[in-house]
């Protein structure tokens, strides 16, 4: 893969990665267990390296990993209490009724590993708007609140508006035809351990890009 390790930001407390659709975060199991990973692609040429949070192995975009214990407590707090600001963009199925929205529903795991609407689920809030509409599709926005497994997957999911790509939550013959799956980490915005503001974006990859202007 090109440019697994693209860095967006470095400084002695963080790294700022742009992860490559298809490349996991951290080390799976089972049939994935030899898979390259993101974790042990930095381990390499960084040392050690903490997560704070994760990408699912088809998403591409943004990732936040500290290089100390300390901002690894810091930035996995942030994440935990929500005080960062998380932008993707994704492109869902279909025609999205509201220009803007939230989907407010609790979200729990089932043992097929795949997420579902459940009473007695997780709290879980995502917020959208749309920025384009497309030919049988719509390029939103998406910000979470809540930072749930497969969280705007299984929301869009919900509403009939599944993530292009996406064969799990999907239907998977008119998935499959996408050469990935449609969601982007667009954009994190946080205070760094010194307090200061820090913002970084980085655009869709070539991939993404590829289906808009079919899709426009």
């Amino acid at each position: 893969m090109k440019n697994e390790l693209e860095i967006i930001r470095e400084t002695p407390e963080l790294l700022l990665v742009n992860k490559p659709s298809g490349l996991l975060t951290m080390p799976a199991r089972g049939g994935l267990a030899k898979e390259k990973h993101l974790v042990g692609l930095l381990h390499q040429r960084f040392g050690s390296v903490f997560i704070t949070h994760r990408l699912d192995r088809d998403a591409s975009g943004l990732i936040l990993f500290a290089r100390t214990p300390e901002a690894h407590r810091y930035y996995s707090g942030l994440f935990e209490t929500r005080a960062i600001e998380k932008k993707y963009l994704v492109v869902a199925e279909g025609k999205v009724a509201e220009d803007r929205g939230e989907i407010d529903k609790p979200l729990k795991q089932r043992g097929s590993g795949r997420m579902s609407v459940a009473f007695d689920g997780k709290r879980s809030l995502t917020k959208y708007s749309v920025m384009e509409r497309l030919r049988g599709a719509t390029l939103l926005e998406v910000s979470i609140v809540t930072g749930r497994r497969h969280q705007i997957r299984a929301h869009l999911y919900s509403i009939g508006n599944p993530v292009l790509g996406d064969s799990l939550y999907g239907e998977a013959a008119k998935q499959s035809k996408y050469p990935r799956l449609m969601l982007h980490s667009w954009r994190l915005r946080f205070t760094d351990l010194a307090g200061k503001t820090m913002s970084a974006e980085a655009d869709p990859p070539a991939d993404f890009m590829g289906v808009l202007k079919v899709l426009r």
